[in-house]
């Protein structure tokens, strides 16, 4: 990957020596010693103390085209790498493009840290028509961080980032915002600032534990829900699946945490009716790090006949929409190791009989799925089959990645981003390029629609200019379709959903990016692989309207 024009030279040691460092170039330092190697961003008249720090090359600067893409990049990276994704931006604008994927990271739970400037600390709050001015710029991001923080002061910065790192490390991960007003980020700092000692997640209680592994002892038809904050628990909850016999059910976030292909899972197929009556038939459901959110499946409220145990590190979920029978606020990789040590379990339940019940439930799906559905899993089964198992999806919003959700099989955590949460459209290819610059050496690909790319398209450019060889799969079904077809359900005239879309094709190729359409869907899986070993991204459309589709 090129990393050319990325990093300024690296400042003169002689004339830095004969200054302080600003607040802006100590924060970049201290950034670095939190282990950030990566920032995305776009800088601005407000950052330039920032940038000053940016320039020794000690962490990566990568240039978005909007603010939003840059908190999309931040998020892709710390969905595919577990580590806090960075974006930093200027105060205002800046902070308001960004807080799409800010919302975004928070409905999915992902340690995303946006950084940003502000107006003057002299000034806030007269209304004096200022560069940028935000009345109450924190305020503007608290509905949507776990932490939303002000400097005022240099030394109130050490502060902010150690409870920004301690809360990605010992609490639900979501995104913080620290912001920095423009004069405190030209202040001197003398001093040489220091990450702090980050603490570990408490043990859940022993009596706790015990319980739930004699309800599970006890249970005749248990099945086990696992949600993205289940992800450090994979090699646990694979065990327990088998130990209990039970069939498994993921979110979006949770795919290949227990491999989808596992004779037991059901993949993460809350989202169809066939599932969420079998839901109903369990005696227990063990949620481990899930919400149970509508937006895996789409249903006001799920049928939960069985006693429910919760295992989540959030307390605010143990008793919300689904109250917990027993509720055990802990990281998931520690209850249920703790769990899996109890042991004894026998399920009365014949694994061959059950495997047989899950494999007819799955031919229901199969048999149940519409047109567009019958043409999506094509492509998808064809990209299961002769990709890498490694391969990460960066998922847009779009008719491809809803069906992909319980129609395509992961084997491993961190492969598939579906961001149901939030759902907003454009995240796909940021996303993407986010991923890629984590983990350079993962094979990754973008799936998006037609309607959701043109909401971050500008992004490619970035991908061009790092030279990636980044695939991305363009559904093209002549534009908004979820919502031309959720019309049409309710007898509503097309409004709205019908607009004429670019050619593609040339609007790639005038990013100097590849532009192909695919002639059949093992051409596509093939321009995927070829667009992994060049340096530059590769477009490849496909058209549900194509003729090459098996009706059979």
């Amino acid at each position: 990957m090129n990393t050319k024009n990325l990093h300024p030279p690296k400042a003169n040691s002689d004339k830095s020596a004969e200054r302080s460092r600003t607040c802006g170039e100590a924060t970049i330092r201290l950034l670095s010693k939190y282990g950030v190697d990566t920032v995305f961003g776009i800088p601005g008249v407000h950052t330039l103390d920032f940038c000053r720090g940016l320039s020794d090359g000690t962490i990566r600067h990568v240039q978005a085209r909007n603010e939003q893409g840059a908190g999309f990049m931040a998020d892709g990276y710390a969905r595919i790498s577990g580590r806090p994704g960075v974006a930093l931006v200027i105060s205002g604008p800046g902070v308001t493009n960004a807080l799409t994927a800010v919302g975004q990271s928070w409905a999915d739970s992902i340690p995303m840290l946006l950084i940003s400037s502000e107006t003057d600390s002299r000034i806030h709050g007269k209304g004096w028509g200022a560069l940028h001015e935000i009345t109450d710029q924190r305020a503007v991001t608290d509905p949507m961080t776990s932490l939303s923080l002000r400097a005022y002061r240099p030394e109130d910065v050490p502060e902010m980032m150690a409870r920004a790192f301690t809360s990605f490390k010992t609490s639900r991960p979501r995104p913080v915002h620290l912001s920095i007003p423009i004069d405190v980020l030209a202040m001197p700092v003398e001093e040489e600032w220091t990450p702090a000692n980050l603490p570990e997640i408490p043990l859940p209680r022993q009596e706790q534990i015990q319980e739930a592994a004699e309800i599970l002892r006890k249970a005749k038809n248990p099945i086990i829900m696992v949600g993205g904050g289940a992800i450090k628990a994979a090699d646990s909850l694979r065990k327990l699946v088998d130990q209990l016999s039970a069939p498994v059910i993921s979110s979006t976030a949770g795919k290949g945490i227990v491999p989808d292909d596992h004779p037991l899972s059901l993949n993460a197929s809350i989202i169809r009716p066939e599932v969420q009556e079998y839901l109903s038939g369990a005696d227990v459901i063990l949620a481990v790090g899930t919400e149970l959110a509508e937006t895996d499946s789409f249903v006001d409220f799920l049928k939960l006949s069985g006693k429910l145990i919760r295992i989540d590190l959030d307390p605010s979920k143990i008793n919300d929409q689904y109250p917990a029978d027993l509720g055990i606020i802990s990281d998931a990789k520690d209850a249920v190791e703790m769990i899996l040590k109890e042991g004894n379990f026998s399920n009365s339940r014949a694994r061959a009989s059950l495997e047989e019940e899950l494999g007819k439930l799955r031919k229901e799906i199969e048999a149940n799925l519409t047109d567009s559905e019958i043409k999506h899993k094509q492509l998808l089964n064809q990209l299961e089959q002769s990709l890498p198992e490694d391969t990460f999806y960066a998922g847009d919003i779009c008719q491809l990645v809803y069906t992909g959700a319980f129609g395509i099989r992961m084997k491993h955590p961190r492969s598939w981003s579906y961001p149901a949460g939030y759902c907003t459209l454009g995240c796909g290819l940021p996303n993407a390029i986010g991923a890629k610059v984590a983990e350079p050496e993962r094979p990754v690909v973008c799936l998006a629609g037609d309607g959701g790319f043109m909401f971050t398209v500008q992004e490619l450019m970035v991908a061009s200019e790092l030279e990636m060889g980044l695939p991305i799969i363009l559904w093209e079904n002549g534009g908004l379709k979820q919502i031309q077809d959720d019309m049409r359900s309710r007898s509503i005239p097309l409004v709205g959903v019908e607009g004429v879309n670019p050619d593609f094709i040339k609007l790639a190729e005038s990013m100097n990016c590849d532009g192909i359409e695919a002639k059949s869907v093992e051409h596509a899986s093939d321009l995927v692989r070829e667009g992994w070993n060049k340096t530059r991204p590769t477009l490849i459309m496909v058209r549900e309207n194509a003729d090459y589709w098996n009706h059979n």
